[in-house]
């Protein structure tokens, strides 16, 4: 046995509480050793010295280094001390705070026993429920689509439909959101994810004067009022974008402190090297390299309580859903601890997801962020239908891999995305191959987590990187692949599935097939993916709720799903959990 592969950490991924009395324990093997079982040995902290309860842990995920094990306490004590026992060639190993051992004595376990002391309901990471039924659908403002016809259009500068570059405005607005509703509806949207809508001298909006002020180019507070009661009175949520980290140069506090320098009482808002900001020489930090971006102290207690009022403020007015937080890796942990307490008292179900393109574990233990964008998600996903670097198994492998970085209501909750405002469009990625979009975002409905469609996906819209994947939404309908729509609806339906919304995952392959189960009871959805460069075999029992690329053969008129699976092709299928092909 490689005990260099051995991992557990209490009071982390590895060890975290489902609610009152329940708890999630994981073990981390080398995925080579030929393991026969794994048991956990518990009982209360006070109470193992002289009596032990085991349960076996389930061998449920593998990467390409490591295989998890898996169990669910029910505690009826919460104060809860444990050791694993690990069987390997018909022997069983301890493995304790002290590492493996053949023996292990329980009369001296206070010295090493793995614990976690007492299950405190504030530490218990609670699901934003509602997410489990999301489908979000991101909206970049000002190339989604014009509502108010009669308004001030001075500031267009270009053709609806242009290809747009970083200074083109194009008109998209919020009533243009508000009177496509139904349509976002209909194609299974659930969820709007917004990118700024604050008044900013941009097209993106990323650099705000004014927090409190939808900007006049897309409309006013009270379209914005309206679009959020609407959406709500159709069952759907409203996101919004919350720039924390940065502003724009023109914010009044800014500008006092460029008029006045260290005489100005905001100074301290923002982090300078020196007496005033010098723009030609940046002595200021700023996101990224903008000049015109300056970024906040948010250590600042005045800060803090400036943007804390902001969050709330659009919450208590406006009863939004969710704050997507921009650039959030690069505010302080103390700074979002708050935030969440503020806005949970505010509403609860209030949904807080980051902008961490990696591994955001530190900041997803329950009290900063609900979860993020799942960027590495994306990379998986283009990295096995883009790129092609990943066949069947490192796709499953790297799944599994984005499943342990986090507990399991963080990845409830994830915004799962092929592509966003800040990526290349995959539709382009993929050279605009439909039936690998289709196949990927099978993938992306299946997975767990709440999937997030870049408008315009769906028609579909091509686009480079940016500004190439900010195009202007088509909405003359004779463009758009009709097939295609129907195609993304299907899938998009899955979601309303609870065994899709609540149902257990394992992700692995066969061959060159890649395989992603999800259940709930007696009931499996298999989602079975064929990227290799030939057509596959395939043979399962079970009913086909959504294929693409699946030629079959007469048997399946017998509930028998057999057939020639192309290049690029997918099925999802019901069946009693169980069934031969997993």
């Amino acid at each position: 046995m490689n005990e260099q592969g051995i991992m557990h950490v209490p009071d982390s991924k590895y060890c975290f509480p489902r609610g009152e009395h329940s708890l999630a324990i994981r073990l981390r093997l080398d995925r080579r050793d030929i393991i026969e079982k794994v048991e956990v040995i518990y009982e209360c902290k006070y109470e193992i010295h002289e009596k032990q309860q085991s349960v076996c842990m389930e061998r449920c995920y593998e990467d390409k280094l490591f295989a998890y094990y898996e169990t669910q306490l029910l505690l009826s004590d919460v104060r809860l001390a444990y050791v694993f026992r690990i069987w390997e060639n018909g022997k069983g190993y301890y493995f304790s705070e002290d590492g493996l051992s053949e023996t292990y004595d329980f009369t001296l376990g206070y010295f090493n026993f793995f614990q976690l002391p007492y299950i405190n309901k504030a530490d218990i990471h609670e699901e934003v429920d509602w997410l489990r039924e999301a489908v979000f659908y991101e909206i970049f403002v000002d190339r989604f689509c014009i509502g108010k016809k009669e308004k001030d259009k001075s500031y267009i500068n270009m053709e609806w439909g242009g290809r747009p570059t970083p200074k083109s405005f194009a008109g998209g607005d919020l009533p243009g959101i508000t009177m496509r509703l139904d349509y976002i509806r209909e194609l299974g949207a659930n969820a709007l994810y917004l990118t700024p809508i604050f008044r900013a001298v941009s097209n993106h909006k990323y650099d705000i004067s004014d927090y409190y002020t939808v900007d006049e180019h897309f409309g006013t507070n009270e379209d914005f009022g309206r679009l959020v009661e609407e959406a709500h009175r159709q069952g759907m949520r409203v996101v919004l974008d919350a720039v924390f980290n940065h502003c724009s140069e023109f914010l009044p506090q800014f500008q006092d402190v460029i008029r006045r320098g260290k005489e100005s009482p905001y100074f301290d808002w923002f982090i300078i090297d020196g007496d005033k900001p010098d723009r030609d020489h940046l002595n200021y930090e700023v996101f990224s390299f903008c000049a015109y971006m300056p970024k906040f102290n948010t250590s600042n207690k005045e800060v803090q309580d400036f943007l804390l009022d902001i969050a709330i403020s659009w919450i208590r007015k406006y009863d939004i859903d969710g704050w997507r937080l921009d650039v959030s890796d690069e505010i302080s942990h103390d700074f979002w601890r708050t935030f969440r307490k503020r806005v949970k008292e505010t509403k609860k179900d209030c949904v807080i997801i980051g902008e961490n393109w990696h591994d955001a574990n530190s900041f997803l233990r329950g009290d900063q962020y609900d979860s993020i964008m799942n960027y590495a998600f994306t990379k998986a996903c283009l990295d096995y239908y883009a790129f092609e670097d990943f066949e069947a198994q490192e796709f499953a492998w790297k799944l599994n891999e984005l499943l342990m970085r986090n507990t399991g209501q963080v990845n409830a909750m994830m915004m799962n995305l092929l592509d966003s405002h800040d990526t290349d469009r995959f539709y382009t990625s993929v050279n605009c191959n439909k039936d690998k979009v289709l196949s990927a975002m099978a993938v992306m409905c299946m997975f767990t987590g709440a999937p997030c469609i870049y408008y315009g996906t769906e028609i579909p819209l091509e686009g480079g990187y940016d500004p190439d994947n900010r195009r202007c939404f088509d909405w003359n309908r004779e463009n758009w692949d009709e097939d295609f729509m129907r195609q993304i609806k299907q899938l998009l339906v899955l979601r309303r599935q609870k065994t899709v919304q609540r149902g257990e995952i394992r992700i692995t392959s066969r061959g060159k097939l890649f395989y992603l189960s999800r259940w709930l009871g007696e009931e499996e959805l298999l989602l079975v993916a064929n990227e290799s460069n030939e057509a596959e075999e395939l043979n399962l029992k079970g009913e086909i709720l959504v294929a693409n690329l699946l030629q079959m053969r007469e048997e399946a008129r017998q509930g028998k799903i057999s057939g020639s699976m192309k290049k690029d092709g997918f099925a999802i299928i019901k069946r009693k959990k169980g069934g031969c092909g997993l």
